[in-house]
């Protein structure tokens, strides 16, 4: 699961683990340094206590005062050697990836995951066009490490994306836009869980 900072974002974890969430990354755009590591501090808390893997998007230097697992970079950010050099062999780092030519480069990255996507035009990413569902094929057959699959991800879409090689999946608006996230968690953990007992 995937949330920008909001004012009841340590309630909202906590609802969103216990429907079944099993990692938490915080993505904060625009907020100053100094809250973004504030919140970071209170969504790793909350994380920690459940011992769910909190991980924060774009800053390895914010991740390291905030004390997060581990930090998620884009292919315009930090690069992925840095973050690990900085953070250590025992963190969590992941890259976005959107193209072939991405996927297959960031196999040779000190990363532990990457995420492939948005598999279809997202408001959280304006401007980015959906990679459509061949390159989330392509991503699933061709990594070695955990692809997270982005944009769009409710329960009606996980059945195709699982039956074309996806097992992780990063949630966003179904979740943070949701009156209930615990129930919504929940039923993305059944789909989920069901899809990948079906593949045997």
């Amino acid at each position: 699961m995937c949330t920008p900072s909001r004012p009841d974002l340590v309630e909202f974890i906590k609802h969103c683990i216990a429907g079944g969430v099993d990692v938490v990354q915080l993505r904060e755009k625009n907020a100053p340094p100094s809250c973004i590591v504030q919140q970071a501090k209170l969504a790793g808390k909350v994380c920690h206590d459940h011992n769910v893997p909190f991980i924060l998007n774009d800053r390895p230097d914010l991740a390291l005062e905030a004390e997060a697992d581990g930090v998620h970079v884009g292919q315009d950010d930090v690069s992925a050697t840095a973050c690990r050099k900085l953070l250590g062999k025992d963190a969590i780092v992941g890259l976005s990836t959107h193209a072939t030519l991405e996927l297959d480069n960031s196999l040779k990255e000190p990363v532990n995951y990457i995420s492939a996507g948005p598999v279809v035009a997202t408001p959280t990413k304006p401007g980015r066009n959906g990679t459509g569902i061949d390159y989330i094929r392509y991503a699933a057959s061709h990594s070695c490490i955990p692809v997270f699959v982005t944009g769009g991800v409710t329960p009606e879409s996980i059945p195709e994306l699982i039956a074309n090689g996806v097992k992780h999946f990063v949630v966003v608006r179904y979740l943070t836009e949701s009156e209930d996230p615990q129930k919504n968690a929940a039923k993305l953990r059944t789909t989920i869980d069901e899809g990948l007992k079906n593949l045997g």
